[in-house]
């Protein structure tokens, strides 16, 4: 049967429990294709539901309340974590992304701790609800589901109802992200917010495909989006690949750079000083044409943004979904299934059970 982009994707299992390793297709598309092609359709139906969940609005009002904010994941939502913290902290809530087992080890003084995980079952991350409690924190948790263990050691949860189907984590990235959005920006049009990301741009995979490793550039919340990138195409293409701040790159780093590495830059430039940021970007850009490296500009669409969608919001769903494509597209390049993010090889789910 034909997969259907438009229609809901399967809730969390009930009772809850951990996903399994996702079925293997021979050819594309893979299940992450098609959870990336489902994203618009969910963004509608997800920011409709915020609308009327009431664990977002006690969410949105403890978050006023509080004197500094913790947010905290492993993997791909930390990375979420992050781009989060840089929206909370632009409409003036004091947030730091810290990962969750820094959590755990130190007390960060934050009023309010948020969790984000894809299935509410990391232990890292539950284990950091698990510290936050013990301090008297308040707890919140986004994820796909009110039942999971990470949901008993939260005081508020945002189920985002719909469960990613890949371990290619892609809808269980947009989704916290499209959170943030509803909690940071006013009056959204869900509509208007799904189809500016059906014209998310796509960036052309070719030039990186026969590449050694990567490099990833970003500032703000462009680093966040690098560090999401970085990770899916280690993951999905399995080719070696590392995030940097935009300003780190040129201290030392390209010393070990040649035409072999490939350089993204995501470039959404939002904010002050964007003058400033733009040129340390393109010293970068002329940095990578000295030394031959094959170059990918990473940058929102053109459309503009949804009215009311607040502008680091606006960056970060802008590229989400551009760099999702461009990992899966380098994957199928490189001849690769990014699904079981390598899990199919005994030595990888080896690796991961250790």
């Amino acid at each position: 049967m034909a997969f259907d982009p438009d229609a809901p994707l399967p809730h969390a299992p009930d009772p809850w429990n951990g996903s399994s390793q996702p079925p293997e297709r021979s050819s594309s598309p893979f299940i992450t294709e098609d959870m990336i092609a489902a994203e618009p359709a969910l963004a509608r139906r997800l920011l409709d539901r915020l609308g009327s969940d009431s664990a977002a609005a006690d969410l949105a009002a403890v978050m006023l309340e509080a004197s500094a904010v913790t947010i905290t994941g492993c993997g791909t939502s930390l990375h979420a974590a992050e781009a989060l913290a840089e929206m909370l902290t632009d409409v003036g809530i004091a947030s730091t992304a810290v990962q969750a087992l820094e959590v755990v080890r130190r007390d960060r003084g934050a009023e309010l701790v948020i969790a984000v995980s894809h299935e509410g079952g990391t232990w890292a991350t539950n284990e950091a609800l698990r510290a936050s409690r013990e301090r008297s924190r308040r707890t919140a948790l986004i994820t796909v589901s009110d039942r999971s263990p990470g949901a008993e050691l939260s005081d508020m949860v945002i189920a985002t109802d719909e469960q990613d189907q890949s371990w290619c984590h892609t809808v269980g990235y947009l989704s916290p992200l499209l959170v943030g959005a509803w909690l940071t920006s006013s009056q959204l049009d869900s509509g208007a917010v799904s189809a500016w990301l059906r014209a998310s741009p796509v960036a052309a995979a070719e030039p990186l495909a026969r590449c050694d490793r990567l490099l990833v550039a970003g500032t703000g919340i462009d680093l966040a989006s690098a560090r999401e990138l970085a990770l899916k195409v280690e993951e999905g293409a399995r080719l070696p690949s590392v995030a940097m701040h935009t300003e780190t790159v040129r201290h030392g780093h390209l010393a070990a750079a040649d035409e072999h590495t490939g350089l993204v830059v995501i470039r959404t430039i939002t904010g002050a000083p964007a003058g400033l940021i733009r040129d340390r970007t393109e010293a970068i850009l002329r940095s990578g044409t000295a030394l031959g490296m094959p170059t990918v500009v990473l940058e929102p669409s053109r459309e503009a943004a949804p009215d009311g969608l607040a502008p680091t919001a606006a960056a970060a769903l802008g590229v989400a979904i551009g760099l999702q494509r461009l990992a899966v597209d380098l994957a199928k390049a490189r001849g690769m299934n990014p699904d079981a993010i390598g899990r199919t090889n005994p030595r990888q789910r080896a690796a991961a059970e250790a």
